[in-house]
């Protein structure tokens, strides 16, 4: 059990729910990409391509697998103050890439179709290999981030495997919807869904900050273990659904440290007030310049 989470692993249902969700909304970034990729081969008549991309995302899931399995396997084979220290530092990591990504497509939505069309006129022109890279690039950058993620929103299910099930439903779901896109069958408003999802993974990384916090404290890489914020343990059910919820989803614990609330607030008043600020629109001479061929 972890050192500085202290409660039970939460139930299956939330963590089903909460890792189910993150698979859904980073499997449906990656497959929006790959969208874009096959649409545009189709629409160029160069289906011969289209070998080369499915290869490239063969090999970019191929890589997730393996980044989670070392790091999520890896580390569940060590014990104590160690599995603190790399709990604690793996979940920093994983927030800074989440932090980093969504932030990232808070601006690149918008261009991200035209950027994609524009690598793959040039990677076509290039060869085989480009076009493998390229999507083996586009693929692989989401799904390190969501292998970082999951491991890091993991650590609080003590060796559970039930948010890898989760994960997989989500991508399932995600690969459905995608199918659905391409056909024609369903819509998205996209810009809303990123932004709710974006705003709930804020909120997951705020309480992964907090859990890494609590964690380098436990091992004595940050001080103040002892500094209790508050503690409502007395009146707060862990076991309740509500408890379960907060505690496998958002790494909520009744006992937090000083720190770890500083820690907590600042981040998500941070983050979130710079991802729901209003973007200020690009000079008009900007917008009609034309990209350099």
């Amino acid at each position: 059990m972890n050192v500085a989470d202290g409660s039970s692993a939460p139930s299956v249902a939330t963590q089903l729910f909460g890792s189910g969700l993150i698979g859904l909304r980073e499997g449906l970034e990656a497959g929006i990409v790959v969208m874009i990729l096959v649409a545009f081969l189709v629409k160029s008549d160069r289906r011969d391509a289209l070998k080369w991309v499915w290869l490239g995302v063969g090999a970019a899931i191929a890589m997730v697998l393996v980044i989670f399995a070392v790091i999520h396997y890896g580390t569940s084979t060590v014990t104590g103050l160690t599995a603190e220290a790399i709990a604690g530092v793996s979940s920093l990591a994983a927030v800074a890439i989440v932090t980093f990504m969504v932030l990232w497509m808070r601006t690149a939505a918008a261009s991200i179709s035209g950027e994609l069309k524009e690598s793959m006129a040039r990677a076509l022109e290039v060869g085989a290999g480009a076009v493998v890279l390229l999507s083996f690039l586009a693929v692989g950058r989401e799904g390190v981030e969501t292998a970082l993620l999951m491991v890091g929103y993991a650590e609080n299910t003590s060796g559970s495997n039930w948010p890898l099930v989760g994960l997989i439903l989500g991508v399932v779901g995600a690969v459905a919807v995608t199918v659905l896109l391409y056909q024609g069958t369903v819509r998205i408003n996209f810009q809303k869904f990123f932004k709710y999802t974006g705003m709930f993974l804020i909120v997951v990384a705020a309480g992964m900050l907090a859990y890494a916090i609590r964690a380098l404290q436990t091992v004595g890489w940050l001080p103040g273990l002892s500094n209790t914020a508050f503690d409502i343990t007395a009146h707060y059910d862990q076991s309740s659904w509500y408890g379960t919820i907060l505690a496998g989803i958002f790494n909520f614990r009744p006992d937090p440290t000083v720190l770890q609330v500083i820690g907590w607030s600042a981040y998500l008043l941070i983050v979130m007030t710079y991802f729901l600020w209003p973007r200020t629109p690009a000079p008009a001479a900007a917008r009609t310049t034309p990209a350099p061929v």
